[in-house]
């Protein structure tokens, strides 16, 4: 099974909203925190939101007051909520641990984030 598995992306115009999801295979994970990270072509990839396992949040700057993220540990899931979307939000979305480094960490095939009128 694949641990990690990105779902939710998509076109949008700037202004508008998407949800993503990662669904997790195995219990470990609702007891790590998660984060969502984002690679843009060309720049390096960011952590932009993470959540503890008592479910709170850290957010980057850049996405502060737009994001939310949350998880489901019944359904071993966590979410990103994007509101305001704008062109620079554009990336591929992935979720993994926080740190990325550590034992549990999995880079999935991620989800796609277009962000263009």
């Amino acid at each position: 099974q694949v641990p990690l598995v990105e779902s939710g992306g998509g076109l949008v115009q700037p202004g508008g909203s998407l949800r993503l999801s990662c669904a997790a295979s195995g219990s470990i994970f609702s007891i790590l925190q998660m984060g969502w990270y984002r690679q843009a072509p060309g720049k390096q990839r960011e952590l932009v939101a993470s959540i503890t396992v008592g479910g709170s949040t850290n957010y980057a700057d850049s996405v502060k007051g737009r994001f939310t993220m949350s998880r489901d540990n019944a359904k071993n899931t966590f979410y990103l909520q994007m509101n305001s979307l704008k062109p620079e939000d554009t990336a591929v979305y992935y979720c993994n641990t926080v740190p990325s480094s550590g034992r549990y960490s999995y880079w999935g095939q991620g989800t796609q984030v277009t962000v263009s009128s």
